[in-house]
């Protein structure tokens, strides 16, 4: 769909409008620009046109070059391979916008987002507490991303005002954010009556680290090994998005070899990640031999990132323009032989899993997150998908995944049976592409090339293991970061979990939450 259409299309919707003004930056990338006053009808107009969820909404601070705020809300056209990027200015003494949250629930987290972290009202949103900077400790009238900001202010604290559900015999259990094992900080409150939850509210940011603030002033190709550690099992997905970026700014095309060596990386990476989440599905019923048994596929894994990187998490792989680290040969037979062996102990895991009429009789049904539901709230990625959400950026983004005959795979329950199921598909379609990308890949061929920056802004995006990976990059002319905003999959699923546990009892949570398993620092950024 081309520029023209979409502004057709967005006319017949609500009528003609004014201001307007319509750019294709890059051959993915079409970017709108609008009054404050239409804002929310165009967003409208474009969520009903594409059936987008909001993937990203956020603010840069622009006063020292051009004296406004501006807000930036990104929607995917996915058929068609393309990004609609809606902006507007605002000038610093009207410090808002119409809110999007009663509409479209997936703008609610990123409005208080931009709320919290600029001062920036979204006007209309219900519910505008914070989600990082906690009450407790961070003043009221401190706005970390505005670019003037410079130390922490004194002023008012106050308290977390948690939703509360009353009623006879109904109570509250709190969880956390301390837990028992190595996962994230992370305060859930079950409402529940009976044994039963009646509702779930999570509460998050304990780790903040100002990772957005971190990237500002970074010189670009430097920068990549921050994207890394965002989230620590996602390091070569947020590598990935980041160089894309800075790629498409910089304009230049990376070797096919590089394209082919990265989807490779990507694969083992998705890999790693769903035996793990097999494993703790496994653990969390009880079934501990399964599970070990998914811990040595999953350090098998870990030993075929370090030998064919020197890294087992796949860290400074990556590099704009590129990869540092090529496959010869014998690195190549390593590769294939090892997935051969890596294949049959995972059938061999699935059997055992399988065979066992008490663990499927607790994944079958528990945890359910229907389809309507999951639209409403815009879950991404994996989650999305075991809930019959046909959406995955290799479908329709990547060439070379197209080149493979990529096949998305899909369930329909929603339950963490389906989810089980769909890291079983996705993990066996990894070994597959990989044949098939290590098959196209040729010793001694470029796997880099050198970038020359200039100024601009620019998405980068990748399907990364829970979903997508999205990083909006603004660079000056010299090469340093501006604005980066990041995305992790995790920020738009924390709130699937919250419904997929009603209904279940408080001892199945646990169950649930693996089989989402969501990253903790991906969303306190």
């Amino acid at each position: 769909m081309v520029c023209s259409e979409i502004i057709a299309g967005i006319k017949n919707i609500f009528g003609a409008f004014e201001a307007l003004s319509v750019t294709q930056a890059y051959a993915d990338e079409i970017r709108i620009k609008v009054s404050p006053r239409l804002f929310k009808d165009t967003c409208l107009a474009l969520h009903k046109m594409f059936s987008s969820s909001v993937y990203m909404l956020f603010a840069s601070d622009e006063r020292r070059a051009t004296g406004v705020f501006t807000i930036n809300c990104v929607f995917g056209n996915l058929k068609q391979g393309q990004w609609i990027i809606i902006s507007i200015d605002i000038p610093q003494d009207e410090a808002y916008f119409d809110s999007l949250a009663k509409s479209i629930h997936s703008a609610s987290l990123f409005e208080r987002e931009i709320w919290e972290m600029f001062g920036i009202e979204p006007k209309g949103n219900p519910d505008l507490r914070r989600l990082r900077l906690h009450n407790e400790v961070w003043p009221k009238g401190n706005y970390p991303l505005r670019k003037d900001f410079q130390k922490l202010q004194t002023g008012d604290l106050g308290d977390y005002e948690f939703d509360r559900v009353e009623g006879d015999g109904v109570f509250e259990v709190p969880v956390g954010p301390v837990h028992a094992g190595i996962i994230g900080p992370g305060h859930f409150r079950f409402s529940v009556a009976g044994e039963p939850i009646i509702n779930l509210e999570t509460r998050l940011g304990f780790t903040h680290r100002g990772v957005e603030k971190l990237f500002e002033g970074q010189f670009c190709i430097e920068a990549i090994r921050l994207a890394e550690c965002v989230s620590g099992d996602a390091s070569f997905a947020h590598s990935l998005a980041f160089a894309q970026a800075a790629e498409k700014i910089s304009g230049i095309s990376i070797p096919k070899q590089a394209v082919y060596l990265r989807a490779i990386f990507l694969e083992l990476e998705r890999m790693y990640n769903h035996v793990n989440d097999i494993g703790g599905m496994a653990v969390d019923v009880g079934f501990s031999f399964p599970s070990a048994y998914a811990s040595v596929i999953k350090e098998a894994l870990l030993q075929l990132n370090d030998s064919l990187t020197a890294s087992r998490y796949l860290k400074k792989v990556n590099t704009v323009g590129g990869v540092f680290k090529g496959l010869d040969e014998n690195r190549k037979q390593i590769l294939l032989n090892s997935l051969k062996s890596i294949k049959n102990d995972f059938d061999e895991l699935i059997k055992i899993l399988y065979s066992s009429v008490s663990f499927m009789d607790r994944i079958d049904t528990t945890g359910a997150l229907r389809r309507k539901t999951a639209e409403g709230l815009g879950v991404v990625g994996l989650i999305a998908r075991a809930s019959g959400i046909p959406a995955d950026l290799r479908e329709y983004f990547s060439v070379v995944y197209k080149e493979a005959k990529f096949k998305m795979a899909t369930e329909e329950s929603g339950d963490v049976l389906a989810r089980l199921k769909l890291r079983i598909a996705e993990f066996k379609e990894s070994i597959r592409l990989i044949e098939v990308f290590a098959g196209k890949l040729i010793d001694g061929k470029e796997i880099s090339v050198h970038p020359e920056f200039k100024g601009g802004r620019a998405l980068g995006y990748t399907e990364g293991w829970r979903g997508p990976v999205l990083y909006w990059l603004e660079v000056d002319a010299t090469g340093f970061i501006q604005r980066c905003k990041v995305v992790d999959p995790s920020f738009l699923n924390w709130q699937g979990l919250s419904y997929a546990v009603l209904g279940n009892i408080i001892p199945d949570f646990p169950l649930c939450n693996k089989s989402f398993d969501l990253s903790y620092s991906g969303g306190d950024l």
